[in-house]
Order: structure tokens, then C-alpha cells, then sequence
């Protein structure tokens, strides 16, 4: 397997100019919106199940800055990962190795926005919250993309860490404190990320294999790779339910946990089954487009509960 040395991006055209002039929008692009908005929505949920309370104006800015924060990461990432993105029919349009934004230019933006984030967090809200999001910014950037994306088939899992940190942050937003809440959401997104991003590289593996990247199909190979699916996916089941046990998921969340969990588990199978041409592809594309509205529903039922007063307790 050949690995493209990240220096290769000085010898493409997208490097030799000193300044781009990229519009705005190439600038958000690099700040990977859609991660963005999510990161926004699980934090926001951490925040909404802890018990207490946050002055809605702190916590607006706080919000903000855990979103700049998550841009920041994803800016770095791109730069880091321009000469994979180039050879990778996904990302070969976002902006540096298109052109329109020089390496250069996105780090300077992702390190100002790196620092900046951190820093009015920790003034607006507090310092663990600003600790954990300035290690989520060194985590994502530093040990997943610059190490461990490109040295191990276990990327995704030990990477994970990083995308499941925004509720353990929210809830330090308001509380000062790291609690059970925060921790099961974390521990809920970090086993949800496997089978999640092992369903898409199942299809994409060839492209993963010429950018060098090892993703698990190329590495352990694509059957070894479902039966990793499908273990995750049963072990994701009963502790998307954990809420409902620990008191803070009630009636609508443990319903959307249950069926969601039995749905990810049978789509997983499913997987398991369909190895071979394109009934193997949908499989994996079914349950990697499942895994989001997943998360989605299942977020979303914690923020109605606790959040519009919807709260009905499954026990007692």
C-alpha cells in the first residue's frame, strides 16, 4: 500500500501560489459545516440534561465557541489531509486541493480559530470546559489525523474519542464538572462511530487503499470488518438505553433507543449477509445512512425530554 507524504502537497498546483483570495464560502467550507452542526446539537444536548441551569446568554457563547472549536479541528484536518482528499473522489472538491485555499492560509485560519475558541470559552463559561475543547482540538487534529489515521486500522475507534467529547464539554459548561450524563453520551458516540464509518469504508475501501489510508477493510479485510460491524452495532443496542436506566432518558427516548437499536443491529446483519457485489454496497449505505437519523432521533429525544418538558419516567 502506498502512503502519499503530506509534503507531496507542495508539489501539486493547488500549492505553488502564495495567496488563493478564497471567498468566504471556501473558508466555511474548511470548517466542515455538517460536523460543525452536529458537534452544535450534542453539546447543546449535554448542556440541556444536566440538572442545572446556564445564563442562556453564556450559554449561547458558549455553544459558539465549542462549534468555532470543532471548525478549527476540521480547518487543521483539511490541511493536514489535503493529499488524501486529493486522490479521494469525496474530497478532492474542498478547497485547498482544489485550489481556491492555499495550505498556508488554512492553517494560519484553523490555529487563530483554534486559539480563539478556547480562549473565550474559558472566559465566557469556564476552564475545564475550554481544557476539554482545547484537547478535543489537539486530539482530532494532532493524534488522529497526523498519527493515527494514516498508522493504524483502529483510526476510527480511537479517534472517535474526539467527535463523542461535545456533550462531556456542554455539560462542563454548566456545571464546572464532568457527570454521569455527559459521560454515557460520550460513551454512546464513541461506540457508534465504528460501525458508522466502517459501513462507509466497506464501499470506499479502493479509494482508501490508493490514498494509503488503512482503514479496516483494507487491513483486516471486509469480512472481518462486518463481523467488527455487527459486535459494535449489538454492544451500541443496550447502551443507547442507559439513559432510560440512569434516569435521565425517559418514555419517547427509550422507545426511539429500542427500535433504533434493534434497527442498527438488523441492518448489521444484514451487512454480515450481503458480501458480494452491489447488494453488499446497499447493505453497508443502508446502514451507514441509518447510523445518522440514529443518533439523530435518539439526541433529539433527550433534548425533547428534558428540554420541552416531555420528560415521562420509564421506572417509577
Amino acid at each position: 500500500m502506498t502512503t502519499l507524504s503530506n509534503s507531496a502537497i507542495s508539489d501539486r498546483p493547488f500549492a505553488e501560489a502564495s495567496s488563493s483570495g478564497g471567498e468566504v464560502a471556501d473558508y466555511f467550507a474548511l470548517l466542515k459545516p455538517r460536523v460543525m452542526a452536529l458537534v452544535i446539537f450534542t453539546a447543546l444536548v449535554g448542556m440541556t440534561v444536566t440538572p442545572s441551569h446556564v445564563n442562556p446568554v453564556i450559554g449561547a457563547i458558549s455553544l459558539l465557541m465549542i462549534a468555532v472549536g470543532a471548525g478549527a479541528s476540521g480547518c487543521l484536518n483539511m490541511w493536514w489531509d489535503a493529499d488524501v482528499d486529493a486522490v479521494m473522489t469525496r474530497t478532492r472538491t474542498r478547497p485547498i486541493p482544489a485550489g481556491r485555499i492555499q495550505p498556508g492560509e488554512a492553517l494560519s485560519f484553523g490555529l487563530t480559530l483554534s486559539v480563539g475558541s478556547v480562549l473565550v470559552l474559558g472566559l465566557a463559561a469556564n476552564w475545564l470546559s475550554a481544557g476539554l475543547l482545547a484537547f478535543t482540538i489537539v486530539f482530532y487534529a494532532v493524534i488522529y489525523s497526523m498519527w493515527l489515521k494514516r498508522s493504524t486500522a483502529q483510526n476510527i475507534v480511537i479517534g472517535g474519542a474526539a467527535g463523542a467529547l461535545p456533550p462531556m464539554i456542554g455539560q462542563a459548561v454548566v456545571t464546572g464538572s464532568i457527570g454521569i450524563e455527559g459521560t454515557v453520551l460520550f460513551l454512546i458516540i464513541f461506540v457508534w462511530t465504528p460501525p458508522h464509518f466502517w459501513a462507509l469504508a466497506l464501499v470506499k475501501a479502493g479509494e482508501y487503499a490508493r490514498a494509503g489510508i488503512p482503514m479496516m477493510p483494507n487491513v483486516a479485510g471486509p469480512d472481518s470488518t462486518r463481523r467488527q460491524i455487527l459486535a459494535y452495532s449489538v454492544l451500541l443496542a443496550p447502551l443507547g438505553l442507559a439513559p432510560v436506566f440512569l434516569g435521565f432518558g425517559g418514555l419517547i427516548y427509550g422507545l426511539v433507543g429500542l427500535v433504533g437499536g434493534l434497527a442498527m443491529v438488523g441492518l448489521s446483519v444484514q451487512v454480515l449477509r450481503r458480501r458480494e457485489g452491489e447488494a453488499a454496497n446497499k447493505a453497508a449505505m443502508s446502514l451507514f445512512g441509518f447510523s445518522i437519523l440514529y443518533l439523530f432521533l435518539l439526541f433529539s429525544a433527550l433534548l425533547a425530554e428534558q428540554g420541552l418538558g416531555l420528560f415521562r419516567p420509564v421506572f417509577g
